[in-house]
Parts: structure tokens; C-alpha cells; sequence
């Protein structure tokens, strides 16, 4: 099959992104194949990407290379994630491959999004255990939004207890359900191993390597469908910075070829704002590398630099028609947090270098100018900046990765965005899908009642575990998905997509304990330690530097309760027969950031450091505190 022949039968109507190209005579540049990676998280993406690396030869021979190779990010290694897209490429044959990576999770949708605009087909990985989950759904829905066909990889097909023919005939159900066609369900579709480093064409076939799927990407995956003449035009789908160029943005070119030196010019995606600049860097993806050319043609993602004020969705053109094309929508920001300077009497001390509060907001809005969905809220005040996200795992990534550059800041609990409309307050919702043990469901079950989840289908596996479907508002999965784990010892899954507003479902009891309050500065000691202990539970280890108004633990009861968690052992000269008996102190309670953020109440905060997180009032003071609280109670 040739290009033309594949181009007409994948794509008889329109361009993928939308964009219109009547205007010069279309071409396929035949030896480029652009390509998406989607899954639900933890399907196994980046493990194929590794696979599909090592047949083209990426690596040399003597070349070391971790796992993963595509989860670059320190904190894409420790949880085992994709958080931000990133593109490589292999060369097979006489074509160069461009592949894009994409997030599983659904709190990184709108880097699906933003990949989905640059690419012409996808691999739509499915596990062969689990089959489509959540996520599987919304990155295939998305796809046929934006005219993608798909090559579905029955993935982990080595993998204990995997049904590949399952996953495959619920993938078919899945299209069913999406509202594909006839022909649609006639899908390419191979049988994978990532780790086993084989594309088979049936699950027992006899393939040892990558071979097949090479094939069925030049064959099932159109060339770009982009205008190889006329005036360059490219959308800016993905943003970088370099110490030594300065600001680096790309995406797909869309029409005609750029050299170093062209001018060229910059429109933002409302139209508002135009400017001209020089070209002087561009690169393309070689391997895991960008590499230096001099020249880019249409159908190839590249990145540029030149100028430094560059959005996402911003058009890049040449100065005979930069007319603005529009930019893509993504799904909106469902949480808000507070970020304030760290004002606590330990800021500080733990080797913190950003501190202020204009360092904080130049750090987040540098972060806002590189990512889909996250945004500052224009209405924060100089004394606390609102941060809008798609999900706490979003912000908690945001919060981690400034703490580790040298940030210190306090963190507000995360509060749903609501609407209101003529019928009344809104919310958003999510629907998840949860597969766990059947000896946990009770526990699970009761658990997403208290958090107003509304069970919508319930299915029992023959794998032994139950399959549930909950509708719940998202306020409701904050901090449940660390219950969830416990609740499941750690055997859970847990998938959600975003289900749009819907009416306010009613409160949801957050937290079922107050808070042990620090009454004096100084050192948790022992002896206090012995005390409270038979209060509540403690979060910090004998000899930690506390101070008033921190919270040093959680109430037994459903109050707060200040605590001299500081006070010292008189030394007597008095001795009875059980003075030296030794009481057992009970291990604190330790917090993943996730956990605690969770944890927080309204009156209170997060203080998180390069070295520690700690619980806090906002009003420190006892007094103070009780007047905020009386005002609180009026206005009730």
C-alpha cells in the first residue's frame, strides 16, 4: 500500500488537527511517520518505547541505558509514571520515526492533548491482564477527536494471569462504545511484550522481536498530511528551556520549510499579539537527542528558538499569512491550592534557597508557561498565590519538584472549583474504575459512600478480584486513593476520567480527628512523647524541633486539643519501685506529600521544605487563633 492509498483510506475527509489545508497543493512526506503512545497508566508505554529503542539500534552496542529511557524526570523514575510527553525517534528502514510519549494518569490529560496535535496515528496500549481501563477510554476518545486511527498493542501478554483475546474483544467493545464504525473494528491491533522485547501477530505466534510492529507502523500509520509548499506555518505544541539559547518551542510543521536566520512571526493564540524574529537554533529528534540542523521541512517536529515570550498554542509563521489558528481545548482545571511564602519561625533552617514569595510566583508562572492545565489564578493576592490543576497528583508532582530545587512555601489544603448556574451550585465529577481483591469491596464500598461515590456497576473477575464503577465528585478522591492502597494492601487499581459538573452532592466529611497543638517552642521530648501518645497520634520522632501553633499529631477525638509536647522531667531526689520501668512509645506516623495535603483542614497548612513537611495552624497563635475562630462561628 502506498502513501496515497493509505492516505485515502485513513484519511478521506479532513486533517487530523483540524487544520485547514486547501489553500496549497497537499504532499506526504513519505519517509516521516509521527507517532502517539496512549494507554491507561501503568500499561506499560514506556517499558514498549524501550523495546521498540533497543531493535532500531538507538543505543550503541557498549551503550548503557537505564530503564525507562523516556521517563527522564527523577520523579517519573520514583513513582513509575509518565508526567510530561516527550518525543524521540527511530529510523526503520528509510523512514524516520517520530515518537511521542504521553501520560497515563489522569491528572496529565492535557499532555495527551497537546501530543495528540502533533502526530498522525497512535498505539493504543491495552494490558493483557486488566484489559481497557478508565484512562484507555479517555486517551481513545480523544484520539477520534482529533481523526486518529489506532494500532492496538495487546500488551504484558507474558505476564501472569494475562488474557490477551479478553483485552482484545473488550478493546473491540471499547470502540463499539465510543461510537466507531463498522470498518473502525477492523483495527490493526498485535500482541506485545515491552519487557520481553516481541510484537507477535497472534499471542502464540513464534516473533522474537519488534519486527511486525515496524511493519504496521509504515503501513497502518499515514504519512503527515501537511503542505510541503507555500509559507511556513507550525503551532506551538511543546515548550523547553535552555541555560545557553534561551527559549526553545516547536511542534509539527504544517506548511513549507525554515532555515537558520529566517524571519519569521509570532502570533498568540488570541490574536492579540504579534511580533517578528529571527530563527537563530533548530533542532530535530535523533534517538532520546535533539540534533542540531540547519533546515526543517513540513511533517517534521522540530524545535526552534529566537524568541523568548512563547505560549502553547501559539502560532509560528511566516510573515505573509500568520493569521493565528486556533488553539486546542482541554479539559478544565478541577482544584485550586494556595501557595504563601514559608513565615514559620524554622524558615529557613532546613537549607531552603527560594523563600519569598516573588520567587515562588516566578517559579509557578514559569511552570504555567510550560504546561496545558495548570494556571494561576489572576484574582491571587500578593500574599498568597491560586494555583488552578486538573488533580492533586498535579500539584503534589509541582509541589515536590520545588521543594527539591530549593523552595520553601506553605501549601493550603486543595479546594474543588465550583459553578453556579440557575439550578443551583455545581461540581465536577469523575467516574473511576476500581479492580481489587473481593475480601476488600466491603470496606471500599463503605469508604466511597462517605465520600458521596454512587456505585454504577459492579463485576466479578475470573481472576478473583472484583471490577466496581463509581460516579464521585472530585472533591471526594481527595486523599482517597492512599486509602484505597491501604484498604487493598497495596492490591488495588484505580483509574478515573473527568465526567464534567454536575449538581453539589452534599458535604463530605473530610477528617474524622482534630489536631494535637504545640503549645511552646523547642524539642519533642520523651517524656512528652509518653503523654501524648495516649491522646492521639503523633507524626514526629522524639528530639524534632517543633514550635507553637505547629500540629504535632492527630486527636482521638474529633477536636483540636493544644499539648505541651516540650515539657521536661523534673529530676527529684525521690525514687519509687517503679520509676525506672520504661513505657513503650507507639512509631509516628509518617506522610508521602500526596497524604498530606490530604490531610489538611481549612484552618490549616502545609510547610513544606527541602527536608521536612510539617502540619501548622494558619494562625499560629492561640489567641489569634481563637478570635479567627468566634469570627468563623458568626458569620456560621
Amino acid at each position: 500500500m502506498d502513501a496515497q492509498e493509505v492516505f485515502q483510506k485513513f484519511w478521506p475527509e479532513q486533517s487530523p488537527t483540524g487544520v485547514p489545508l486547501a489553500r496549497y497543493p497537499l504532499q506526504m512526506p513519505s519517509d516521516i511517520r509521527n507517532v502517539g503512545i496512549i494507554a491507561h497508566v501503568d500499561h506499560g508505554k514506556t517499558t514498549l518505547v524501550d523495546a521498540i529503542f533497543r531493535q532500531a539500534g538507538t543505543f550503541r552496542a557498549n551503550q548503557h541505558v537505564s530503564e525507562r529511557v523516556m521517563d527522564s524526570n527523577d520523579l517519573e523514575r520514583e513513582k513509575g509514571i509518565t508526567i510530561l510527553s516527550k518525543v524521540a525517534s527511530v529510523r526503520y528502514k528509510d523512514t524516520k520515526i517520530n515518537i511521542v510519549d504521553t501520560p497515563g494518569h489522569a491528572d496529565f490529560g492535557g499532555e495527551v492533548e497537546r501530543v495528540l496535535s502533533m502526530v498522525d496515528g497512535v498505539l493504543l496500549i491495552v494490558d493483557a491482564v486488566e484489559g481497557p481501563m478508565p484512562q484507555t477510554r479517555f486517551v481513545l476518545r480523544k484520539a477520534f477527536q482529533h481523526g486518529l486511527k489506532p494500532i492496538v498493542c495487546i500488551n504484558k501478554i507474558d505476564r501472569e494471569f494475562a488474557r490477551p483475546l479478553y483485552a482484545y474483544d473488550r478493546t473491540i467493545d471499547l470502540f463499539i462504545d465510543l461510537g466507531a464504525n463498522e470498518d473502525d473494528l477492523f483495527f490493526p491491533h498485535l500482541y506485545t511484550s515491552g519487557s520481553g522485547g516481541f510484537a507477535r501477530v497472534s499471542p502464540d505466534g513464534a516473533e522474537t522481536d519488534m519486527r511486525e510492529l515496524f511493519e504496521m507502523i509504515l503501513n497502518a500509520i499515514p504519512p503527515p498530511q501537511v503542505e510541503r509548499e507555500g509559507p511556513f506555518q507550525l503551532q506551538v505544541n511543546n515548550l523547553d528551556y535552555n541555560d545557553y539559547v534561551g527559549r526553545m518551542f516547536g511542534g509539527k510543521v504544517l506548511r513549507g520549510s525554515v532555515k537558520i536566520g529566517d524571519r519569521l512571526t509570532h502570533a498568540s493564540s488570541d490574536g492579540n499579539r504579534t511580533n517578528g524574529f529571527n530563527i537563530t537554533k533548530l533542532w530535530t529528534y535523533e534517538g532520546i537527542e535533539l540534533k542540531e540542523v540547519q533546515e526543517v521541512g513540513a511533517g517534521e517536529i522540530a524545535m526552534l528558538a529566537g524568541l523568548d515570550q512563547v505560549l502553547l498554542f501559539d502560532t509560528i509563521a511566516h510573515p505573509e499569512n500568520a493569521d493565528p489558528l486556533p488553539a486546542i481545548e482541554i479539559e478544565p482545571s478541577t482544584l485550586t491550592m494556595g501557595f504563601y511564602a514559608n513565615n514559620s519561625p524554622l524558615a529557613g533552617k532546613d537549607g531552603g534557597k527560594f523563600l519569598t514569595i516573588h520567587k515562588i510566583r516566578d517559579r509557578i508562572e514559569k511552570e504555567e508557561a510550560v504546561s496545558v492545565s495548570l494556571r494561576v489564578d489572576p484574582e491571587s493576592t500578593g500574599e498568597v498565590i491560586i494555583v488552578q490543576a486538573r488533580g492533586e497528583l498535579q500539584l503534589a508532582i509541582l509541589i515536590e519538584t520545588m521543594r527539591r530545587e530549593g523552595y520553601e512555601m506553605q501549601i493550603s489544603r486543595p479546594k474543588v472549583i465550583y459553578k453556579k448556574t440557575d439550578q443551583g451550585v455545581e461540581e465536577p465529577f469523575e467516574v473511576i474504575t476500581l479492580e481489587l481483591p473481593e475480601d476488600s469491596v466491603g470496606s471500599v464500598m463503605e469508604e466511597l459512600a462517605r465520600r458521596k461515590g454512587e456505585l454504577q456497576d459492579m463485576v466479578q473477575q475470573p481472576n478473583g478480584t472484583s471490577r466496581l464503577v463509581y460516579s464521585i465528585p472530585t472533591r471526594g478522591l481527595i486523599g482517597f486513593r492512599s486509602n484505597y492502597l491501604t484498604l487493598t494492601r497495596g492490591l488495588g487499581i484505580l483509574g478515573s476520567i473527568y465526567d464534567g459538573y454536575k449538581p453539589y452532592r452534599g458535604e463530605i466529611l473530610s477528617r474524622t480527628q482534630g489536631s494535637l497543638i504545640v503549645k511552646d517552642p523547642g524539642k519533642l521530648t520523651r517524656y512528652a512523647y509518653e503523654d501524648i501518645q495516649e491522646r492521639g497520634t503523633l507524626f514526629y520522632e522524639v528530639g524534632t524541633e517543633l514550635y507553637g501553633g505547629m500540629i504535632v499529631g492527630a486527636c482521638a477525638r474529633d477536636e483540636d486539643l493544644v499539648v505541651n509536647a516540650t515539657k521536661q522531667k523534673h529530676a527529684t531526689n525521690m525514687r519509687s519501685a517503679t520509676s525506672e520501668a520504661t513505657t513503650v512509645l507507639d512509631p509516628h506516623r509518617d506522610f508521602s506529600l500526596e497524604q498530606a495535603l490530604a490531610w489538611l483542614r481549612d484552618d490549616e497548612l502545609l510547610e513544606v521544605t527541602p527536608k521536612y513537611l510539617r502540619f501548622r495552624k494558619k494562625f499560629l497563635d492561640h489567641s489569634e487563633r481563637r478570635v479567627q475562630e468566634r469570627k468563623s462561628e458568626a458569620l456560621a
